[in-house]
Parts: C-alpha cells; structure tokens; sequence
C-alpha cells in the first residue's frame, strides 16, 4: 500500500469518528433530570409572580431630618457641598473637610472647652 494511500485511510477514519461522535450527541436527547425540570419551571413561575413588599428599616439621613438648623450648620453643610460640586468629589476626606472649615473662618483654640458628654478629670 501506498504512504499516501496510507495518510487517506488515516484521514478517512479520523472523519468518520468524529462525525459518528457528533451523531452520537445528537442522540443523546435532553441532559436534564426530571428533578431539574421541575426547579426551572419553578423557578420560571416565581420570577413571574409580582413582587412582595418587604418592610425594611429605612436609613435616615441626618442632614435631612427636619430640625431647625444654626446659622453656622447651615453655613457648613453650603460650604462642604460647594466644595462638592467645584472639585467634583462626593466623599471628601477629613483633611479636605478640615480645609473647608478653615475657609470658613475657624482656628483651633489655644484652650479647649470640654465636649457636651465629657468628663473633665481635675489636674493635682
């Protein structure tokens, strides 16, 4: 026999496995079990059936709470959301916060007054 004849035969017998295994799979049918199904199709009805509402906790956000803010909290909350808009950040950090209120005018006092809540301990 011939190499070339040879190299045919080979080719010729590659394609036909490949094509029987390609028939094979179409034989085959539906993978899916019963049990499978069944949960598609649940699954299917659920995701159609409307929504039901969930009572969850609402988030309140405090600078929308309605309470009659001081002239300074309101001149702060301008001041943080021009800062806002003209740098184009939403969440400054503190050092950028800390700018804001030094544009506004505030300096650290050489003497602290205790915070509301806080305990002074007497020096000996």
């Amino acid at each position: 026999m011939p190499r070339s004849a040879t190299l045919d035969a080979a080719k010729l017998d590659a394609i036909a496995k490949t094509e029987q295994r390609n028939r094979n799979r179409r034989v085959v049918g539906e993978r899916r079990s019963k049990v499978e199904e069944k949960l598609a199709g649940g699954e299917r009805r659920a995701a159609a059936a409307p929504r039901r509402k969930v009572e969850r906790r609402r988030m309140i956000d405090p600078t929308t709470c309605e309470r009659d803010y001081s002239g300074d909290e309101v001149e702060f909350m301008k001041a943080m959301d021009d800062y806002k808009r003209k740098s184009g950040r939403m969440f400054p950090t503190w050092s950028e916060v800390l700018e804001v209120v030094r544009s506004l005018g505030y300096t650290k006092p050489s003497h602290r007054e205790p915070l509301v809540g806080e305990t002074v301990l007497a020096s000996n």
